[in-house]
């Protein structure tokens, strides 16, 4: 899980920057993603991919990462800007919120299949979160970030949905909440096509 950043150490970048982003498949809420930059040489055993791990040691590790990190930083795009410049726009705005709220300017940038636009050295690694610790550093301050918005705010928003339960994602439970009650305004009218093919009044 270090082999990408002991390369980077080797060219003298000091401050790596693990990026990954939350959300993207989601029908609600934003797109999340989070910039981590560990101190050189820390090994945090456990960390993975977020999507391996169960909610409680997701749970335990955010704690770990945000008190052991050099810096930590979280962007966000809503709904209503993923509609107007599609997904991978979004994701790829909300690493570079991220990146740029670091308290520290990064060296260098590993990032989770995409690139952010920064001038700044990057490298973009498919399945970056199970092959970095970095990256799934990131992945888990994102997926964590998102679960307490789920669970707290927009589930107190739109309680009728079940957003603490499906996270925003495309279950039958969810598909059937839209269909009865309609799509909310933190709703991806974008990717509700199919689902309300036959419901446009809806919109």
């Amino acid at each position: 899980m270090l082999s990408y950043e002991k390369a980077c150490w080797e060219q003298d970048y000091r401050r790596i920057a693990g990026v990954d982003e939350v959300g993207r498949g989601c029908l609600f809420g934003d797109v999340v993603a989070a910039a981590v930059i560990l101190p050189e040489g820390l090994i945090i055993e456990g960390v993975d991919d977020s999507k391996k791990l169960t909610a409680k040691k997701r749970e335990a590790l955010f704690e770990q990462i945000m008190e052991q990190a050099l810096a930590v930083s979280v962007g966000h795009v809503d709904s209503l800007v993923i509609d107007e410049i599609n997904i991978k726009q979004a994701s790829r705005l909300a690493m570079k919120k991220a990146v740029e709220g670091l308290e520290h300017i990064p060296d260098y940038m590993l990032i989770d299949a995409e690139k952010v636009d920064l001038p700044l050295p990057q490298r973009a690694i498919i399945k970056g979160d199970a092959n970095s610790q970095s990256i799934a550093a990131a992945s888990i301050v994102a997926k964590v970030t998102r679960d307490r918005l789920c669970e707290g705010l927009w589930e107190k928003l739109y309680p009728d949905y079940g957003i603490k339960v499906h996270k925003g994602y495309a279950t039958k439970l969810h598909r059937e909440q839209i269909l009865s009650l309609g799509p909310t305004p933190m709703h991806r009218r974008s990717f509700l096509g199919r689902i309300l093919a036959d419901q446009m009044t809806l919109f």
